[in-house]
């Protein structure tokens, strides 16, 4: 990469200055570190987009490691679903690894540390520790522990290790300075003591590194060269620099640390406890339920990988945290489908419509375009009758002159098929419509055929056959979070903005075509959005996820109000 091809963002930059001062391409190595306590969000696309995006520009290769130190959240479930969503944006590691696969390293440097002086066990409780360390304006005071013989602290540590001890008995903790101005250096915890089961390592230890331990001599141990990360880590970096300096050997590569910002999705929340919260309370449907910001919610809404490539492409990378707008991330993914997806009929609201002078019995299958924006265009079938399904938003008994669709004694043109003109209707005892009758012209039928009529009418609309319809169950989802930060007041539990009307199931009917899509078929419903299907779907019910609008209609709703 040079300078002269694009624009870079300050990672870029500190990538190029290091190539300048020596450090060869060859060496040049990232990684993606995911903890799995949780499902993947939205913001970790980002970081993924990132750092599998540096490889490519780079062609260097980049890890994927797990940094599995605290057994009592992590599980191979979330394992699994993050190397699926990472394979599903459509990036490849260069080697799967994990925290675990280097404990014994690990344990092995804290014995080195311990007996040039560097590390002791400390046996306060977690109370004496929190006072004694300090505040910010206070410089913390010595543990009573701080000097133990490096005989009785290397006894200590093996036995913690051997299992000997009940948690938070002992911890070890690293030497450094007490009155040190950044907290995170006074004295650290390298290893704490945890009776439970690892999901790789079962139960062979009773002791797990913290992640300040782990992380950095992790990123050594692979050969890192950036170790890029979200910028709460700024603090951590003099720490993460200070371990290294203990181990380091010249003749290998130092990893660098560097931060960049968070970027805050709108009416989502990326805590993976807060979502956890959601899961656990039933709030959403699980991990994967299509009003999460996670990766899974997102995929099985419907959005396409590359639109959330496109999206951290957009918001790109930046020193300084801001809220992005979800809108544009909805734009990404309306701007790949609109390329992407076949169009196809569905109708969500029906009203039946009976063309009186359509022959009784009669049917016609007729041509229908799959996507304008095709290269070479593709039709499929669909079949027409005399009964018929449309939006009952489509009609009106009077409407002004601004109204397009169908009237009684105006004209309409139905999608792939005729003109029809409205002519009566019929309605129930409590006066709501239940079928519009309307007459068609013969010789207007659409299409690419010599059949085809030129006649042209401002309006067109569309519709399913009654007797081919296949009846589907329908989610429309709405924002999950009413407000746009509901992290954003400390003072108010983000439960409480939980939008209650965040998913509607409404039956509506699709056309036959669509009875062999399978889940996660794209389509856009002409003229009513974009959908997929959902997993839940089944050859005995169709069900289908409104990914998102043909356009953005909840900017014009929030600017209303």
């Amino acid at each position: 990469m040079s300078t002269e091809e694009k624009s870079l963002n300050f990672l870029e930059q500190i990538i190029e200055e290091d190539l300048k001062n020596g450090l060869p391409q060859s060496k040049l190595r990232f990684r993606f570190p995911p903890e799995p306590n949780g499902y993947l969000h939205v913001g970790h696309a980002s970081a993924i987009c990132l750092n599998f995006g540096l490889g490519i520009d780079y062609q260097s290769p980049v890890n994927l490691r797990f940094d599995d130190t605290n057994p009592a959240k992590e599980e191979q479930e979330y394992v699994d679903a993050i190397k699926k969503d990472i394979e599903w944006l459509g990036y490849k590691w260069d080697k799967e690894c994990y925290a675990s696969d280097y404990f014994q390293q690990l344990y092995d440097w804290a014995v080195e540390f311990i007996k040039k002086g560097k590390a002791y066990v400390d046996s306060q409780s977690s109370e004496e520790m929190a006072k004694q360390k300090g505040t910010p304006t206070q410089v913390g005071t010595d543990s009573p522990y701080r000097n133990r013989t490096i005989e009785e602290n290397l006894d200590l540590l093996e036995r913690m290790k051997n299992g000997e001890f009940p948690n938070g008995t002992h911890i070890l903790r690293a030497k450094i300075d007490m009155s040190h101005n950044n907290m995170l250096m006074r004295d650290p915890i390298m290893y704490r003591i945890l009776h439970s089961h690892h999901h790789r390592t079962g139960n062979d230890w009773c002791i797990y590194p913290m992640y300040d331990w782990a992380h950095g001599e992790s990123d050594y141990l692979e050969q890192i060269s950036h170790s890029f990360c979200t910028l709460e880590f700024l603090p951590h970096r003099e720490l993460y620099d200070w371990f290294l300096d203990q181990v380091y050997d010249e003749t290998k590569v130092r990893p660098k640390q560097r931060e960049f910002a968070r970027r805050n999705l709108s009416h989502t929340v990326v805590s993976k406890r807060k979502l956890l919260q959601l899961v656990e309370e039933n709030h959403v449907t699980g991990w994967d339920d299509p009003r999460m910001s996670t990766i899974s919610g997102m995929r099985r809404r419907g959005y396409p990988p590359m639109a959330i490539r496109n999206f951290a492409k957009t918001i790109g990378i930046a020193k300084r945290t801001n809220l992005i707008d979800v809108s544009l991330l909805e734009f990404c993914v309306r701007e790949e489908l609109n390329k992407t997806t076949p169009r196809v009929m569905a109708v969500l609201n029906p009203v039946k419509l009976v063309i009186t002078n359509y022959p009784e019995g009669q049917e016609e299958w007729l041509e229908a375009e799959n996507n304008p924006e095709e290269e070479v265009m593709t039709y499929r079938k669909v079949p027409f009758s005399k009964e018929l399904y449309i939006e009952r938003e489509d009609f009106q008994e009077e409407a002004n002159k601004k109204f397009f669709r169908l009237t009684l004694g105006t004209e309409v043109r139905l999608k792939n098929a005729y003109i029809i003109k409205g002519e009566s209707v019929v309605k129930d005892a409590d006066g709501n419509i239940t079928e519009i009758h309307c007459t068609y012209d013969t010789d207007s039928r659409s299409g690419s055929g010599t059949e085809a009529s030129q006649r042209k009418v401002k309006g067109t609309i569309h519709w399913v056959s009654t007797t081919h319809a296949i009846e589907a169950e329908v989610r429309i989802y709405d924002r999950l979070f009413s407000n746009e930060s509901p992290d954003g007041n400390k003072e108010i539990d983000f439960k409480e903005f939980i939008n209650p009307n965040s998913l509607e199931v409404i039956t509506g009917y699709v056309e036959p075509s669509l009875l062999s899509a399978k889940n996660l078929d794209q389509f856009q419903f002409q003229r009513l959005g974009y959908f997929c299907v959902d997993k839940d779907s089944s050859a005995e019910k169709l069900v289908f996820n409104k990914t998102v609008g043909l356009r953005d209609t909840w900017a014009k709703v929030e600017s209303k109000e």
